[in-house]
């Protein structure tokens, strides 16, 4: 399972899988993947991967789909695949696993790449265990880490402005305890929020001017457009700390960061308990990458 196959993969494996297929007996898992970027991507890679390792290659079948950054094509996702009666669904970011948890209670979900399962499922009780038939990984990364490299490389900044898509739930709760954090070192914080795409770029030009760095969270529409935020803030010398290493890689300087193919390798290896060992998904704990690493872009 090597990681240098990551990228020759992809290109094969949003292709979906069944036609031809009729007398194929063994499991067929939907995949539904809300946009491709490197970080979603590496999550996919890692759970296919794993789940070839643990089943055999010739043993399982996926069906992979991309929704394009469509909530909206998450839901008609998750439709096909109960419609298929796939024997389990593993959903790659929070809208998808929202579509698939509100489109079946009986197929086995597994998340990947969600923030706070809680917060994704409006669970006023979540404990660690979904229950039902979700369980999954989660991409958190240690916030106070993050908090700490903006005070360690940037110790003279007093502005921090916390950049999100208004409509990612788990983006808003790293903001919120992001802000809370630097708020309680004494620095001033403000929001920049921001409904899709295509408000992006007026929304961070109007609001960049005063601000010592911008902090990104793991948000998915910030890193399906890094290159907007990318040529807005590189001319203004404004530093960005991210979330996840794929931002940081397409604009920013820094960032305490899980591994995603790893993680997508956890969360592969959680289907083959669920579909080789038959363990009740309603029992398994959401899972964490437990070892993030600081990861820098040279090229800044």
């Amino acid at each position: 399972m090597k990681k240098s196959k990551l990228l020759a993969l992809l290109p094969l494996l949003f292709i979906p899988t069944l036609s031809g297929c009729q007398s194929f007996s063994g499991p067929v898992i939907g995949i539904c993947q809300l946009v491709s970027h490197p970080a979603l991507d590496a999550a996919t890679n890692g759970f296919v991967e794993a789940v070839k390792e643990g089943m055999g290659e010739k043993n399982v079948r996926f069906d992979i789909q991309d929704a394009a950054g469509e909530p909206g094509n998450c839901i008609t996702i998750a439709n096909s695949f109960v419609a298929k009666d796939v024997d389990l669904i593993m959903a790659n970011a929070t809208p998808a696993l929202q579509a698939m948890a509100n489109s079946t209670a009986t197929i086995p979900i597994l998340g990947t790449s969600i923030t706070e399962y809680g917060v994704a499922l409006s669970l006023t009780d979540f404990d660690g265990t979904v229950g039902g038939n979700i369980s999954g990984t989660s991409d958190l990364a240690p916030l106070d880490g993050q908090v700490d490299m903006i005070k360690a490389l940037f110790p003279d900044a007093q502005k921090i402005g916390l950049l999100y898509c208004s409509a990612e739930a788990n983006s808003l709760y790293q903001i919120n305890t992001v802000e809370q954090l630097l708020i309680d070192d004494g620095l001033t914080t403000k929001r920049i929020a921001f409904a899709d795409s295509n408000e992006l770029q007026a929304v961070l030009v109007a609001n960049v001017g005063d601000l010592d760095v911008l902090y990104i969270p793991t948000d998915n529409t910030c890193a399906n457009n890094t290159s907007i935020i990318d040529a807005i803030c590189r001319p203004i010398r404004l530093p960005i700390i991210a979330g996840e290493e794929g931002i940081v890689i397409g604009c920013g300087v820094a960032s305490l960061s899980i591994d995603y193919f790893s993680l997508g390798v956890k969360t592969g290896q959680m289907a083959i308990e669920i579909l080789k060992e038959g363990k009740d998904i309603g029992t398994m704990q959401i899972a964490y990458d437990e070892h993030p690493v600081k990861r820098f872009n040279r090229g800044i």
